[in-house]
C-alpha cells in the first residue's frame, strides 16, 4: 500500500518508519521545509525521535500535495493542530479516501472527537483511529506492543490491520471508534493526576489507586456516550491508561510531576517541545461531564490545579475525605 504520514513529530515518525520497514511506499510530511530536509539528509528526526534510524525508502517532504497518490493518509498531528492540517489539505485539494487519526484528544472548541472533526472536513472519507500503549520512543526501537485500529468500515479495516501490523506491532480491530477516542482522551487527564501524585512524593499505592479510580471515571463518562464496555478494558482504555500513567516517556505524567512539585503550568508548557494533550483534554472532559452531571472527582481536581484554584496537597486531602461510598464502576 501507499501511505502518507502527515506530521513529523515523534509518533508520526515512528509510525512512518514502521510502515516503510514493512515494505509500503511511505511518505513523511513535515510542515517546515528545513526540518524535512534535515530529516531526509540525516535519516533521523533528532528533535522528536533521537537515535532512531529511518529507512532509506522513507520519503520525507514538506510538500503536502505529494500525498495525493496515497491509499491512506495518516494524520499525525496533535488535536490542536488538526483543524489547520485539514484546511491545508483542502487548500491543495488533497481529499483522501482513507484517513487514520493518531491524535489522542478532542477538539477544544467543539468538544468533538477527532474522527468527527475529520468527517466534517471530508464527509466521504473512511476514517479510522489508531490508539493504545504506544510511546514513540519504544515503537521506534521495535519494542513489542499492541494497539487497536477503530473504524466503522471493518472490511477496509481488516486490510489496514494486515498492512500495518508487524511481528513487534500487533494490531487489533474495533468498530467502537467513539469509544477508542474517548478513552484515549481521558487517560491523558488521569496521567496528569498520577504525575501530580508522583511529584508530591507519594508512592505505588497512590498511583495504583489513582489509575483504578481514574478507570472508574473513564467508565462513568464513556457509558454516557455509548462507549462499549470492552473498550474500557482494552488497549485504548486500560492498556494505554497504565502505560501513560507510569512511563517516563509520558508527557502528561511529566507535566503532572512538575505541577506536583509546585512549578507553574505556564513555565512548564513554555519549556516543552511537544504537546501534553491532557492539559487541553481536562477542560473538554469537565465541560462534557458538567453537561451530563457525571461524577469526575479526579478530573475536576486536575482542572482546579491547572487553573491554580488549589494547591496539590489540599486537593489530595479533599479527595481523600470525600463521603464514603461503595466501590462501583
Amino acid at each position: 500500500m501507499r501511505f502518507a504520514v502527515l506530521g513529523a513529530g515523534g509518533w508520526g515518525t515512528a509510525v512512518a518508519r514502521t510502515l516503510a520497514n514493512q515494505g509500503h511506499v511511505t511518505m513523511l510530511w513535515a510542515r517546515c521545509p528545513e526540518r524535512a530536509r534535515e530529516i531526509g539528509r540525516s535519516r533521523c528526526n533528532s528533535t522528536y525521535l533521537e537515535h532512531v534510524k529511518l529507512p532509506e525508502s522513507l520519503r520525507v517532504t514538506s510538500r503536502l500535495h505529494d500525498a495525493s497518490d496515497a491509499d491512506a493518509v495518516v494524520l499525525a498531528v496533535p488535536t490542536i493542530g488538526m483543524p489547520d492540517l485539514l484546511q491545508r489539505m483542502k487548500d491543495v485539494q488533497l481529499e483522501p479516501s482513507t484517513a487514520i487519526n493518531l491524535a489522542k484528544g478532542m477538539d477544544r472548541e467543539s468538544h468533538r472527537t477527532m474522527s468527527e472533526v475529520i468527517l466534517d472536513a471530508f464527509p466521504n472519507v473512511n476514517v479510522f483511529t489508531l490508539s493504545g500503549p504506544s510511546h514513540a520512543e519504544e515503537v521506534g526501537r521495535d519494542s513489542p506492543t499492541a494497539v487497536v485500529l477503530a473504524g466503522r468500515n471493518l472490511e477496509l479495516g481488516k486490510s489496514l490491520q494486515q498492512a500495518i501490523a508487524t511481528p513487534r506491532f500487533r494490531v487489533y480491530l474495533s468498530e467502537d471508534i467513539r469509544g477508542v477516542e474517548t478513552c484515549s482522551t481521558i487517560k491523558n487527564v488521569i496521567a496528569l493526576a498520577t504525575g501530580i501524585s508522583d511529584g508530591l512524593g507519594y508512592g505505588d499505592n497512590s498511583r495504583g489507586a489513582l489509575i483504578t479510580r481514574g478507570l472508574a471515571e473513564m467508565v462513568r463518562f464513556g457509558r454516557q456516550f455509548g462507549v462499549q464496555d470492552a473498550t474500557f478494558f482494552g488497549l485504548s482504555g486500560l492498556g494505554d491508561l497504565v502505560a501513560t500513567c507510569t512511563s517516563p516517556h509520558s508527557r502528561n505524567r511529566a507535566v503532572g510531576v512538575r505541577l506536583g512539585r509546585g512549578e507553574a503550568l505556564a513555565k512548564i508548557l513554555d519549556e516543552m517541545t511537544m504537546i501534553a494533550e491532557g492539559v487541553f483534554a481536562t477542560e473538554v472532559i469537565c465541560a462534557l461531564a458538567d453537561e451530563r452531571g457525571i461524577e469526575m472527582p479526579i478530573t475536576r481536581a486536575v482542572r482546579q490545579l491547572l487553573h491554580s484554584e488549589a494547591d496539590p496537597l489540599s486537593l489530595v486531602n479533599e479527595m481523600m475525605t470525600r463521603r464514603p461510598k461503595r466501590e462501583e464502576f
